[in-house]
């Protein structure tokens, strides 16, 4: 599974507003310079993001951002089914862009496929921003893991 641009970013943009103790409002501005993010493009981001409930607006020369729900009621898997539309890594094992497969009758590593769909659907849909905010942050070492070292497009 990979995220899109528009996922990652809104995912950052969210995380941010969490992080705002005081719930005072975050420019666009402000956001797209903490998360390295180009400004047009969370503009965009943030509309949909207002759209969808999430988030709300507040004019003015101090207005920017806030988050419209709370922290506990916005899940990781929410965010990224609205930007990328699904999380199953074939079609031939999700539930809302299911394409038959002429396969299905004999694939042996469907199986393993559907596995991650749930896995991955599962955790996503636990994880809210509430949950992310908590979490400790992933390490160098974490990523470079000794288990992990020899899988090639890990």
């Amino acid at each position: 599974m990979k995220l899109s641009r528009k996922s990652d970013y809104a995912l950052r943009a969210l995380m941010t507003l969490v992080s705002s103790r005081d719930r005072t409002p975050i420019s666009v501005r402000e956001i797209a310079e903490i998360n390295d993010i180009p400004r047009r493009f969370l503009e965009q981001i943030m509309l949909d993001l207002k759209a969808r409930g999430w988030v709300e607006s507040v004019p003015g020369r101090d207005g920017g951002f806030l988050l419209a729900k709370p922290a506990t009621e916005i899940t990781l898997g929410q965010v990224v089914r609205h930007f990328d539309g699904i999380l199953a890594p074939i079609p031939c094992v999700s539930t809302s862009h299911y394409e038959a497969c002429s396969q299905e009758g004999r694939c042996r590593f469907r199986r393993v496929l559907l596995d991650i769909r749930n896995y991955v659907s599962r955790l996503m849909d636990q994880a809210t921003l509430a949950s992310l905010q908590e979490q400790a942050l992933v390490t160098h070492a974490e990523v470079f893991s000794s288990e992990f070292a020899l899988g090639e497009g890990i």
